[in-house]
């Protein structure tokens, strides 16, 4: 464990040191007006990251910036199994993500500080409900095709170590 906990905070250091002022919009803006600023189709392919989740490794795309984080995965309509998209957030917190304009079906993991997995949620296509954390002490969210941590028996509590940004 103590192996685990000093990559987990490998995790923390350097995708904290990269990606400092990130935000997520916490839940969907009330009413149905049109915003003239959201997006519209999906953003190009971000700077990646390797992962290792247990002995799985996985190519991550890091959302480092406000706008990064807001679009997210929306109107991507493919994801290929070992892929995913990190999002480190603005601080320690409880999380919570929703899936505006996202066809696709996803899994999220709410990783805390430590890079250690706490929580992993299923998350439905265009569904605008916020999944929160039960935890308030999260730092990083994983998304990832749905159903790939139960394919790879990665279990709540296991912890992610990082490689390069490329």
């Amino acid at each position: 464990m103590n192996r685990l906990r000093r990559f987990g905070l490998l995790l923390g250091i350097a995708v904290t040191g990269i990606c400092t002022g990130c935000d997520k919009p916490a839940a969907p803006p009330t009413g149905s007006t049109i915003n003239p600023g959201e997006p519209t189709e999906a953003q190009p392919k971000l700077k990646t990251m390797k992962l290792w989740l247990g002995a799985e490794e996985m190519i991550t795309e890091v959302a480092r910036t406000p706008m990064q984080q807001h679009v997210g995965m929306m109107f991507r309509t493919n994801m290929a199994e070992n892929t995913g998209m990190l999002f480190p957030l603005p601080a320690t917190d409880q999380a919570s993500f929703w899936m505006k304009n996202c066809p696709l079906p996803l899994s999220i993991a709410y990783i805390d500080p430590e890079g250690v997995i706490q929580e992993i949620h299923d998350l439905e296509p265009h569904n605008t409900n916020a999944v929160l954390s039960a935890s308030d002490n999260i730092r990083f969210a994983l998304e990832t095709p749905q159903g790939w941590f139960g394919r790879h028996q990665i279990i709540r509590a296991w912890s992610c170590a990082p490689n390069t940004v490329r």
